[in-house]
């Protein structure tokens, strides 16, 4: 259950942030040929004639590849359909921003799709880049309709949703009673109770901070943050390590997913520590998203790839391996995992336009009261 770092492109950011609108962008096309008629043009080696062939470099985190992984059995099973078509997988050390970085520096993206994209990223990448990082998808995709319209994250349709997690806190009944509010943390009998992570370099870390923000507001959140780190409050790096000491047993709790127990259940599993905690009655939606590189020559198999994706089938098995809940609302993940996964009774999170302009200044005030205390 292993989670991707969320990492930035230096430091904190920017302090500011300006979105860039989406150019539409048409996989087929046809050129007036010297008859005055049309001819088919290619985009990468597909021409209207056939169907698209060749490989497709699919750019994502470490933990959606490897054996028994979502990324693996989706390889395999597109391939499996699609003679003439590979996909390989490339897991960038620094994420999206290596692409950023290519395109400031007008070396061409070397990957054809990305794969675990969020809102506060798909944000941060608009504001560093004058020109479209990725193609508009959603409008060519045949499954889109089907994806739940509260997941969708970008309002010019480059990034589809393709999983979510909810945030909120893990932690074991017989140390502690679940935190009712995020003021109750705050009370001296969960000193020193909570682990979380970094929000420079977490997604659930960056998250469980919005949902902060959220719940305290942008002029009072880091007040709010003093008095945790006051109540001894730890953050972790990333995901891993959090876990790691929570599993440790050197805290009763942990910012974690509200899937926690369909990792861990079963035989000899203590469930007393694996108990899902909803703040508030609410937890913090973080959907992942893909999306086309615009650069790419390969636009329409990587179209074909994410309607593959979002096809009820793959999206239950996503769910199970990704331990997350599918994206799609005709999937069913099974039995097993509908009892052990949890959806909080309120969503919340931040769209896009709401974190435009805002997300990076909020991280870069955090960090500096974090890294001064």
């Amino acid at each position: 259950m292993e989670r991707r770092t969320f990492l930035t492109s230096a430091g904190v950011g920017v302090a500011a942030l300006a979105g860039c609108s989406a150019t539409p962008t048409d996989d087929e096309s046809t050129e007036t040929g010297g008859d005055g008629g049309t001819e088919p043009t290619t985009t990468g080696t597909r021409t209207t004639s056939g169907p698209p062939t060749g490989t497709l470099t699919v750019a994502t985190y470490d933990s959606f590849t490897g054996e028994g992984a979502a990324g693996n059995y989706l390889k395999a099973a597109f391939e499996s359909e699609r003679d003439g078509v590979t996909v390989e997988f490339t897991t960038p050390e620094n994420g999206v921003t290596q692409y950023v970085q290519r395109k400031q520096e007008g070396v061409p993206v070397d990957a054809d799709l990305f794969v675990g994209l969020n809102t506060g990223e798909l944000v941060r990448v608009d504001s560093e880049l004058d020109d479209d990082l990725f193609a508009q998808s959603r409008d060519a995709l045949d499954r889109a309709d089907a994806v739940k319209a509260d997941l969708e994250i970008d309002p010019e349709g480059r990034a589809v949703p393709y999983d979510t997690g909810y945030i909120c806190l893990v932690y074991d009944e017989e140390e502690v009673d679940q935190p009712e509010t995020f003021d109750a943390l705050l009370e001296p009998e969960y000193e020193g109770d909570l682990i979380t992570q970094n929000a420079q370099q977490s997604d659930p870390g960056r998250a469980f901070l919005l949902w902060t923000i959220d719940a305290k507001g942008e002029e009072q959140y880091l007040e709010y943050w003093a008095d945790l780190l006051d109540n001894g409050v730890r953050i972790l790096d990333d995901w891993q390590p959090a876990y790691n000491a929570y599993t440790n047993e050197e805290a009763p709790m942990v910012v974690s997913y509200s899937t926690d127990q369909v990792y861990y259940h079963g035989e000899g599993v203590d469930m007393s520590r694996h108990q899902v905690g909803f703040i508030e009655d609410q937890g913090y939606a973080n959907p992942e998203a893909m999306a086309r590189f615009a650069d790419s020559d390969q636009l329409e198999l990587g179209r074909e790839f994410m309607d593959f994706v979002l096809q009820p089938e793959h999206q239950a098995e996503i769910a199970t391996r990704n331990v997350q809940f599918p994206a799609v609302s005709d999937a069913d993940p099974g039995e097993e995992f509908s009892q052990y996964a949890y959806e909080p009774p309120e969503a919340v999170t931040f769209t896009y336009d709401e974190l435009q302009g805002k997300v990076d200044a909020w991280i870069e005030d955090w960090a500096r009261q974090v890294a001064s205390s």
